[in-house]
């Protein structure tokens, strides 16, 4: 064992028996899984800028070329949901590289879609395996680190899970216009397999891991069908409302009231079935617990702020200020390289500071970058979009690194897959719903502002007139006629004005965000302190 993790035996007496190192560097393996980490959350933001390309390809519209990111986020979310279950009872390096593989093959077949059905389906295989991953990965580096070393060691994995979605839509719009869509998806191939021959050959299943899984089976497995069936129906149809119900003008909607409901009922019904369970498949009494539920709230914030700013930036960019795919992706680069540097800084600080305070203090950065936001006008410069997501950059690492360590202070050892698999739940519905909460007050407030920017553009307003008269002058001094000028000019003030009110709703949606990451202060606030020098927990 290497002298970084022998400074916490000598500390505590750490137990070798839960790591998953064997006689390798333990952060070796930390960077071995989060490749596979680093694959499967780029595939979740990459897919979003080639859904044109891939509609014009199979020949569907717009609205169904969507059920390519929906069909993958359900999946992912029902599996995720139940993987520190499936982990415990496969085997954690098992059921990590069945996950992989699994992944890889559907990635694979994806690329070769060649209809939209057959990609639906290909993308439900890949949901499924992808949303296994994380579960895995987040217990092994949990298992295999002592407390004062794990912030460093998810600094690693850290780096795979927030700087893949600024890349994603970079490298999406790259590949699209490059070359084609299937691209997209091949390029999980390599990856996959180079994740497979690395784990296969330099992680150790942990011989406790090995002896809680004998346990469990020596009394014979008992699959918690019900449970699994209000997991998947819940979780399933909440997905699909936070995804398709601002399109579906939400309860406005007959098929958005029904899966809204049958969620709810689905959700309910699983806290008291769980509870009175002995082998839960979703361990909901680590919700009960104030570290972690305070951990599980602050993680669902930190994926809606970071998930929903992912999308409405280049939304925003593109949509309003005219760039391509890739510059809009661009933009969103320098914010990637700032969560780079600061990763393994914050790591270190995890290791020395209480996470409590490094969490406020992240919230505070991205409150305001948020806050920066709201700044927004119709003539930004590229620096200024590139600056107000290195903000966003500079906070995160305070809040996913001692989030994730934290989350797992007090957790008995044989708890780790389940705290993973809830923690990870958090981050995924959290973006999610973060997605639907910025798409829904984005609209929202465009009918709002367009409502009260119309009143001033009568007629007989005299401030219209005036521009009216301003802008006929200057089409007619191009070269129109007076006819052709006057038309010119209200399509003018017409495009003039809705610019103002998409801009003005796009503010109001980073002052809600804003709000978002305010809230998580008082929430972190309650974590209590963590003894930073303890050992790992043995077997």
């Amino acid at each position: 064992m290497t002298d970084a993790v022998d400074g916490g035996a000598s500390a505590g007496g750490w137990s070798p028996e839960r790591s998953a190192a064997g006689g390798h560097n333990p952060y070796l393996i930390a960077f071995v899984v989060s490749i596979a980490t680093f694959m499967e959350v780029l595939d979740t933001t990459i897919a979003n800028v080639a859904l044109r390309h891939i509609a014009g390809s199979l020949a569907v519209g717009i609205d169904e070329s969507t059920y390519v990111i929906t069909s993958y986020l359900v999946a992912n979310a029902i599996v995720l949901s139940i993987s520190g279950w499936l982990s415990t009872v496969i085997g954690r390096k098992r059921f990590y590289m069945i996950c992989v593989a699994t992944f890889t093959v559907s990635s694979l077949l994806c690329g070769f879609a060649w209809n939209l059905q057959a990609l639906v389906l290909f993308r439900i295989l890949q949901g499924l395996g992808g949303g296994g991953m994380a579960t895995s990965e987040q217990a092994i580096l949990a298992d295999s680190f002592p407390p004062h070393k794990r912030g460093q060691a998810f600094a690693i994995y850290g780096i795979a899970v927030v700087v893949a979605p600024v890349i994603g839509p970079t490298l999406g719009g790259w590949i699209t216009d490059t070359y084609t869509w299937h691209w997209v998806f091949l390029i999980n191939v390599p990856m996959g397999v180079l994740s497979l021959f690395l784990v296969g050959t330099l992680v150790k299943e942990p011989s406790g891991a090995e002896e809680e899984r004998e346990k469990l089976l020596s009394k014979g497995l008992r699959v918690d069908y019900v449970g699994f069936l209000l997991v998947a129906t819940g979780l399933g149809s909440l997905e699909y409302v936070l995804d398709e119900g601002q399109r579906s003008d939400w309860f406005g909607s007959n098929m958005i009231v029904f899966f809204a409901l049958l969620s709810a009922v689905s959700l309910l019904a699983l806290i008291p079935w769980e509870l009175t369970r002995e082998d839960p498949i979703v361990d909901l009494r680590l919700l009960g617990r104030r570290q972690f539920a305070a951990c599980f709230l602050v993680m669902l914030a930190t994926g809606a702020v970071l998930i929903s700013t992912t999308q409405l930036l280049p939304q925003l960019l593109q949509t309003e200020l005219n760039y391509t795919a890739l510059l809009a992706g661009l933009a969103l680069s320098p914010g990637g390289i700032a969560t780079l540097v600061l990763m393994p800084v914050v790591g270190r600080l995890t290791g020395i500071m209480q996470p409590k305070y490094l969490i406020m203090l992240g919230a505070a950065i991205v409150a305001f970058s948020m806050w920066h936001l709201t700044g927004l006008t119709g003539d930004i410069t590229y620096g200024y979009a590139a600056m107000s997501r290195i903000f966003l950059a500079l906070g995160l690492p305070f809040l996913f690194l001692p989030v994730t360590t934290a989350s797992y202070d007090g957790v008995p050892p044989e708890k780790t897959n389940q705290a993973s698999a809830l923690i990870n739940v958090a981050r995924n519905i959290g973006g999610s719903m973060g997605v639907a909460l910025a798409q829904t007050v984005l609209a929202q407030r465009q009918q709002f502002h367009q409502s009260r920017l119309i009143e001033h553009a009568a007629p007989s307003d005299l401030g219209y007139q005036q521009t009216i008269e301003t802008m006929t002058r200057f089409f007619q001094a191009q070269g129109s006629s007076a006819s052709d000028a006057a038309s010119q000019a209200v399509a003018w003030v017409g495009r003039i004005l809705q610019q103002q009110v998409d801009l003005l709703a796009y503010i109001d949606v980073f002052w809600t965000l804003a709000v978002v990451a305010v809230l998580m202060i008082p929430t972190a606030a309650v974590l209590r302190p963590i003894n930073l020098n303890a050992p790992a927990k043995g077997h």
